[in-house]
């Protein structure tokens, strides 16, 4: 391969795909995990906070084999991903209603729940009252309870990984796409938002969705040593109008295609998604098109 090309935000040449070849060859008692681990050692590939990009590089390697431009060692085991989040045991929780104006709960706070007890509550509310419900957590991501003066939580957040392409936001940003690929991780996509059924309170959630943009950017750059400049989100249209977002000043971008990343055949078919965005700063674009 003469040219370069880009494989999951990585420029690759020639010499890199031999030196895959090299390594698969050298090393057959290797599995797909060690190989991308090895990988991301060599080529110094971390992140801000010196942790390997190992799920990138993993990516990166299955959709180089699915080009037909390498050939990975035989898969140890199918594939786990897909029961993940299901094996912990849903804990007690208190669903007595909570139903009350806004200024009656006396404060709302955020709490990163990753871990414990905390990490544990947040997956059973996804779990169970979830549409979507809660499967694992891949790659950057904060979680979030929202909880009252009595740590009652009224509320969940899950940030993660932007999308790779969508065209209403890079068009609303106007990145090329090596922008995109460098600057992509300056960019969370709001992935679960949750009020519980037994709770209503009037603007909620707008209230929640407020407070994760003033927390969000100082709680990313502790956990992975760099910031978020904005936060994106997609609202499946069939379901919901977006009302909390649009009440928390996030800007309407506009709407999906209904295809997915792999739909190379123009035959997947998913819901249509409204698409909203909230800058973290004034000079956004000027962080995501390396013109700050």
């Amino acid at each position: 391969m003469n040219e370069s090309l880009v494989v999951q935000g990585r420029k690759l040449t020639g010499k890199d795909l031999d030196l895959i070849e090299e390594l698969v060859r050298s090393h057959p008692s290797w599995h797909r995990t060690r190989l991308s681990r090895e990988l991301c050692k060599i080529w110094d590939w971390c992140d801000a906070a010196g942790r390997i990009k190992d799920m990138a590089c993993r990516t990166m390697l299955l959709k180089l084999q699915r080009k037909g431009l390498i050939e990975l060692p035989p898969q140890r085991r199918s594939g786990v991903n897909h029961l993940r989040g299901r094996s912990f045991q849903p804990i007690l929780h208190d669903t007595s209603p909570i139903h009350c104006k806004l200024s009656e709960l006396n404060g709302v706070r955020l709490c990163i729940a990753d871990s414990g007890y905390e990490a544990d509550l947040l997956k059973t509310l996804l779990q169970s009252y979830h549409y979507l419900g809660f499967t694992t957590k891949v790659g950057k991501n904060i979680s979030y309870l929202a909880l009252d003066t009595q740590d009652r939580p009224v509320g969940v957040l899950l940030f993660g990984a932007a999308a790779w392409k969508t065209l209403p936001r890079d068009q609303f940003i106007g990145w090329t796409p090596d922008q995109r690929s460098s600057n992509l991780e300056l960019i969370t996509n709001n992935m679960r938002f949750l009020i519980p059924p037994w709770v209503c309170v009037p603007h909620l959630a707008s209230h929640i969705l407020a407070l994760a943009a003033r927390q969000i950017c100082d709680d990313w750059n502790r956990k992975y040593a760099h910031p978020v400049v904005l936060l994106e989100t997609f609202v499946q249209l069939d379901r919901f109008r977006g009302t909390c977002y649009k009440a928390a000043n996030w800007k309407y971008l506009g709407e999906t295609t209904g295809r997915t990343r792999n739909d190379v055949h123009t035959r997947i078919q998913t819901p249509i998604k409204a698409v909203f965005a909230y800058p973290l700063r004034r000079n956004f674009r000027q962080h995501l098109t390396n013109q700050e």
